[in-house]
């Protein structure tokens, strides 16, 4: 199996591709699995492969998505107990082994996503999460079809075991037998990584990059991110770190979450140790000018920083599978982890006055993140094309 995933085979380059389609499906519950999926279909574009990326509800139902990503939205809020309280149930119903309510809901909609998949012409099919997963195993069931999916999280999430791809993508051969007990079959892992954008990939000018976004070249800034939607005790977090540190400026990153953007802006608008950063398609770059990255630890942009080889803090998890990514990472020395405020603030300090640890967290990053997961899922798919 290994060797369909040879990047130095000159046929991944060579083949015609014009006349193949690939379809890559997501869902928009947490921005990770949607970003994690415009990687792989800007990959493959990029090898003149037709990709077209959608997420997978907004096949079946465009309403029904909205309704499903505002409830994920909402199960996060309150420091996530409704989403523990899910993920936990998951996990107990896991070891029933009887087929999961989700999955009996996802594989209704198989005859909706068989019919675009052939409408559309499309050879192969690439998903990012459960949901179409699970409804690509459906189908598979009575129709010849090819697909892979990816893991977005370091752990295996309740019901991946319910999935029949060809290929299974996870984030680290360290974490292989954590899939095989959970019930996924062996020969069907390939531990490539998790897929990130070449923005996150490629080699930065500090001081030119801090020039084009108008920040100062000779001050320390920490970056602060907390999801696509902005989660968590920012302003508290923000007013802390204020209180206990010097010398450094702290960017935080708000994503879509437009309330948190305007009260960080007007209540420190008159402080230079304060940026609030609106949704930007430019956060690689802010990423490259930050000496310390402070995260939450989705799977996918732990994945991203790690790339970029920055000394990491990770802030507060969402229970569930954030949990598990930031042990992952806290485990092998990739990241230091907080589960409050004060944690938080000391890590802060610590990790700012201690450059040998900022090198050893980065060191292991290297070690353990290679960051070519798309450059491997692209020759994997062009290799399944080429077979037809």
């Amino acid at each position: 199996m290994n060797s369909l995933v040879n990047t130095n085979d000159q046929d991944t380059n060579n083949f015609n591709n014009e006349c193949k389609k690939a379809l890559v499906l997501s869902c928009g519950t947490g921005g990770g699995h949607n970003a994690a999926a415009k990687a792989i279909q800007e990959e493959l574009m990029a090898r003149n492969i037709k990709t077209d990326f959608i997420e997978y509800l907004e096949i079946i139902n465009p309403k029904l998505k909205d309704e499903i990503n505002n409830l994920y939205i909402k199960s996060t809020n309150r420091e996530g107990k409704i989403f523990k309280k899910v993920y936990n149930l998951g996990e107990i119903y896991e070891k029933t082994k009887l087929k999961s309510p989700v999955y009996i809901l996802n594989s209704l909609n198989k005859e909706k996503l068989y019919n675009y998949i052939q409408n559309n012409k499309y050879d192969f099919i690439i998903t990012t999460h459960l949901f179409a997963a699970q409804a690509l195993t459906a189908i598979k069931e009575e129709h010849n079809i090819r697909f892979l999916q990816v893991a977005t999280d370091y752990v295996s999430i309740p019901f991946w075991e319910e999935t029949n791809p060809d290929y299974f993508i996870i984030p680290s051969k360290e974490l292989e037998e954590d899939f095989i007990q959970k019930g996924i079959e062996k020969q069907k892992l390939l531990p490539l990584g998790i897929p990130v954008r070449k923005q996150f990939r490629k080699q930065y000018d500090t001081e030119k990059v801090k020039k084009e976004l108008n920040l100062d070249i000779n001050k320390k800034y920490i970056l602060i991110l907390n999801g696509s939607m902005g989660f968590g005790k920012v302003e508290q977090m923000a007013k802390k770190l204020l209180q206990n540190t010097q010398d450094m400026a702290f960017i935080i990153s708000c994503g879509n979450n437009d309330k948190l953007f305007k009260a960080l802006n007007d209540k420190y608008k008159n402080n230079s140790r304060i940026i609030a950063l609106p949704y930007t398609d430019e956060l690689s770059k802010y990423m490259a000018s930050s000496d310390i990255i402070l995260s939450k630890p989705g799977g996918l942009t732990t994945t991203e920083i790690a790339t970029m080889r920055k000394p990491l803090i990770h802030i507060m998890p969402i229970p569930g599978c954030e949990n598990y990514n930031a042990s992952f990472f806290a485990e092998r020395q990739m990241s230091l982890k907080c589960d409050n405020i004060n944690e938080l603030i000391d890590n802060t300090k610590k990790l700012a006055e201690d450059k040998i640890l900022q090198k050893k967290i980065v060191e292991n990053q290297k070690r353990y993140i290679t960051g070519d997961a798309c450059i491997k899922i692209a020759d994997l798919v062009i290799k399944e094309l080429d077979r037809g």
